[in-house]
């Protein structure tokens, strides 16, 4: 298994250097992450679960380590996380049942 730890520091310290290089890219980038929070329609646990999964559908670890460090400081349990993984596992299955809808409608076409 991965050192979580270990690569959420070697990450958060090469973004450090890419903010170095490019300054308003991450400056773009932390604009984007807060601008949610501002709304107050969603608290922070749940924009971090929300998060963890689409981490799990983009397949981005550093996204997975980042935002469950977060969720877990903001509260978060093993018990909530698996239901928000569950909802990735769902999305990403009916993503792949509509798709096979559209392999089906392609095979028809094709052969027609």
């Amino acid at each position: 298994m991965l050192n979580w730890k270990e690569y959420r520091t070697q990450l958060l310290g090469r973004i450090g250097n890419l903010s170095k290089l490019t300054p308003e890219t991450v400056k773009g980038y932390q604009t984007l992450s807060t601008a949610g929070g501002k709304t107050n329609q969603l608290d922070a646990k749940m924009r971090e679960l929300i998060s963890l999964a689409v981490a799990v559908t983009l397949r981005c670890d550093g996204c997975i380590v980042v935002h469950t460090t977060e969720a877990k400081k903001l509260g978060a349990t093993n018990e909530e996380i698996a239901e928000a993984l569950g909802v990735a596992i769902a999305m990403n299955a009916g993503a792949a049942l509509v798709y096979s809808a559209r392999v089906m409608d392609a095979a028809e076409a094709v052969s027609s």
